[in-house]
């Protein structure tokens, strides 16, 4: 490896993919040094929680070097798969003591499309226990602190793969989205995440093949490279009932497209939540930053006003129909959020479920809409900065007190209910010098444009220089 190459894990995932593809390193050099950087952070920030170096070598060796043309191809660029998601040969505990020596003998469709993409599994990554709350603790690995400030939250559920990417441990990672779980730690740990339309992303296989509430998406340090590892992990699958094409061309090719007053919506709060004023001074900066982008910016949103009755409601639903076997089997094992929130499915009447699915068909129109009159919708990635570790979540915002662990959720976990896609992004700091990120939000099946005004808006206001390479 050349001088000049030292440090490999400060460059983008982007600039690492031209030097593998014109052979100035080789996978195995990749390899060395992301594996370095992941044993200088672990004690940190906790993250990578199970490395596969054996079976990454033996996928090096056999790379498809003939697909080496197509659009995504990472040439060997190591990858960090959430823990929630089956990788084929090793240990994937979905953050949980029932499954703490479990070995999938199958890969995820994700990890396989991954893998045929050029891209060489190194490890897992931290979540809690079954993807269940926004702060990345299990039983099985313990906390993975944020990389700015070891005393506060990564977020979660995708807070391993977050905190990896801000401590320069990986280049793209894997993240999952229910009610935020990959834009909120994305937003916490100062780095980038798509939640994505429904079906753009094949998974599986699953309990609920046609649940659209939960989705997969691409995590990276710049919206450049969210398109690069979008465009890997895209592609119709058969398997999948909801695999779909969504594009008629490669994400990256949106990236730089020119873009001139676009009209925009923008909110700090939808009218009916709380916000922390940190977050709402955030809005206000996004906003000046797309006024200077020459924009149209207006402060208006769609009525989302049932959004939480409905996600509470559809989102117990599905907890209970995913994990009610688990739940008579290991009733006494799971953590205390988790299980009263499959117990809450359990008392659902048919007419409360038959009522939160119709408020959702009108969520979508009010959204549809919204979107015949504007290009895209801001709002905050969380209603609240990141905080302390030691805080499950949090149980007040301004003069709202919250008795659950979803309800503070609800800035992202609104848009979760309207299928659009929505790119977390860097936007401010708090006083503690602490990331926050908004939401871009537009129509679905429009991840390009998204991802065109998230580059831009990241470029913009210069935001690729807050990764903190030294956890602390």
């Amino acid at each position: 490896m050349a001088s000049s190459e030292k440090n490999l894990w400060k460059k983008s995932a982007t600039e690492i993919v031209s030097l593998l593809k014109k052979k100035e390193i080789s996978p195995d050099e990749a390899l060395d040094e992301n594996l370095k950087r992941i044993k200088e952070t672990q004690s940190s920030i906790n993250a990578v929680v199970t490395v596969c170096e054996e079976r990454a070598r033996h996928q090096i060796k056999n790379l498809d070097i003939e697909r080496k043309d197509q659009p995504g191809y990472l040439y060997g660029l190591p990858i960090v798969v959430k823990d929630l998601t089956d990788v084929m040969g090793v240990k994937t505990t979905y953050g949980s003591q029932i499954y703490k020596d479990h070995i999938p003998k199958s890969s995820d469709f994700l990890v396989e499309r991954i893998e045929k993409m050029g891209g060489v599994i190194i490890g897992k990554t931290n979540t809690p226990e079954f993807g269940a709350g926004s702060q990345t603790f299990n039983e099985v690995f313990g906390y993975t602190p944020n990389p700015w400030n070891s005393q506060y939250t990564s977020g979660g559920s995708s807070g391993g793969t977050a905190s990896a990417l801000a401590a320069g441990a990986a280049w793209l990672g894997t993240g999952s989205d229910l009610g935020g779980s990959l834009r909120n730690p994305a937003s916490f740990c100062g780095v980038v995440g798509l939640r994505t339309t429904p079906g753009t992303i094949a998974h599986g296989p699953q309990n609920l093949p046609f649940n659209d509430l939960s989705v997969d998406g691409p995590m990276a340090r710049t919206v450049k490279d969210i398109a690069l590892f979008l465009d890997t992990m895209t592609g119709i699958d058969y398997r999948d009932p909801l695999s779909s094409i969504s594009n008629d061309r490669p994400y990256q090719n949106f990236i730089n497209e020119d873009k001139h007053k676009l009209n925009i919506g923008i909110t700090d709060d939808f009218g009916i939540l709380a916000c922390a004023p940190e977050v709402r001074d955030s809005i206000n900066h996004a906003e000046k930053i797309l006024l200077e982008m020459g924009h149209n910016v207006e402060r208006i949103y769609p009525d989302l006003s049932e959004s939480e009755n409905t996600f509470q409601t559809l989102r117990a639903h599905l907890l209970a129909t995913d994990k009610r076997e688990l739940y008579k089997k290991h009733k006494n094992i799971l953590k205390e959020d988790l299980r009263l929130n499959i117990e809450k499915g359990f008392e659902l009447t048919e007419e409360k479920i038959s009522k939160a699915n119709i408020a959702r068909g009108q969520i979508i129109k009010n959204t549809n809409s919204f979107f015949e009159k504007y290009d895209f919708l801001i709002a905050p990635s969380s209603m609240v900065a990141p905080f302390s570790i030691k805080e499950h979540w949090p149980k007040k915002v301004e003069d709202k007190i919250f008795d659950n662990y979803v309800s503070w959720l609800m800035t992202a976990a609104a848009i979760s209910l309207t299928g659009c896609p929505s790119l977390a992004v860097p936007c401010s700091t708090t006083k503690d010098n602490l990331p926050i990120g908004i939401q871009i939000i537009g129509k679905r099946r429009n991840e390009g444009q998204v991802l065109n005004l998230g580059h831009k808006f990241q470029k913009h206001s210069n935001n690729y220089a807050i990764t903190p390479f030294n956890p602390h």
